[in-house]
């Protein structure tokens, strides 16, 4: 497998992963009321006790099971304090977001909680997304007949609001899709980061390579610091690669120090996949090997002697 594909593959597992949500099957046959039904399970954030990992989860007959977590601030459900669910006993709360609202109603034992939950949609939000170019209801390909639904839940879970959306759109990143919302809210993409990113010397960047920024945590200040290494005319893949494989400034200076003056991206790629550095490259040249990455390639997995 070469490494652009394997690259592919990360990236996408990444975002598919976390957009799991943005997937969701829903099976209740109450399309004119946006209301959607199913089970809820919740457990206290022992690590923060201001958090709260909630559960949902709808069944259906020809779909099967289908689910999505997320973790809240206990601020985020109203009716539900941390208290209650370290106590126990029945509850009800509510997530009451912009594009809807989850009514759950059921039990808290010991930090762990589970029960019924019921989702409505705003209709009014779906309104106001429509006229800022956001359309909820458009058909999806993949023929669910509760697709503005799904959207409509994710939004909710995720927080989408008109505010997001306003946002992203003064960046002046062209035509976005209600997708692209999901993506920037699940992974806090706001116009900020996208000026950012583009004043770094990515003016075409769409919201897949804002993710990707995102994953590998790729922003202005990382842009500036692979100008100052030497890079300063590298696609955008390059930086991805440079992140996944821990390439810094000290490498650089320090391979650069034994003699490897001219070397691209790919070049310290390589050298780091390889486990190649300056005490390796040090004794290759004592043994007579000629200062070239390939050939140092070569001696590290014992195809060549010299």
């Amino acid at each position: 497998m070469s490494k652009k594909i394997w690259m592919r593959l990360v990236v996408g597992l990444a975002v598919v992963t976390s957009l799991a949500c943005a997937g969701w099957v829903a099976s209740s046959n109450v399309i004119a009321q946006n209301v959607l039904t199913g089970d809820w399970t919740a457990s206290v954030d022992q690590d923060n006790g201001g958090k709260i990992h909630l559960n949902l989860e709808q069944r259906s007959d020809k779909r099967g099971r289908h689910q999505m977590g997320q973790t809240y601030d206990f601020a985020d459900l109203q009716g539900l304090s941390r208290e209650q669910a370290l106590s126990g006993g029945s509850v009800k709360f509510s997530l009451v977001r912009e594009a809807g609202r989850i009514d759950c109603e059921g039990s808290f034992q010991n930090g762990k909680g589970s029960g019924t939950f019921r989702f409505t949609g705003n209709q009014s939000f779906v309104s106001a997304m429509k006229s800022r170019g956001f359309d909820f209801e458009e058909d999806s390909s993949s023929n669910d007949e509760r697709h503005s639904e799904n959207r409509l839940f994710a939004a909710t879970t995720l927080n989408v609001t008109t505010a997001l959306a306003d946002d992203l759109s003064s960046a002046g990143f062209g035509k976005l899709q209600v997708e692209d919302l999901f993506k920037a809210a699940i992974f806090k993409i706001d116009s900020k980061f996208m000026r950012e990113m583009k004043a770094s010397g990515f003016p075409n960047m769409g919201m897949e390579e804002l993710v990707k920024a995102r994953i590998f945590k790729i922003d202005a200040n990382f842009v500036s610091q692979v100008v100052q290494m030497g890079f300063d005319q590298e696609p955008f893949e390059s930086l991805v690669k440079m992140r996944i494989f821990k390439i810094t400034p000290e490498f650089i200076t320090e391979v650069r120090n034994e003699g490897l003056t001219d070397i691209s991206v790919e070049d310290i790629v390589k050298l780091r996949i390889f486990k190649i550095d300056s005490e390796f490259i040090r004794q290759a040249k004592a043994d007579g090997v000629p200062l070239d990455v390939e050939r140092l390639v070569q001696r590290r997995i014992g195809v060549a002697r010299n």
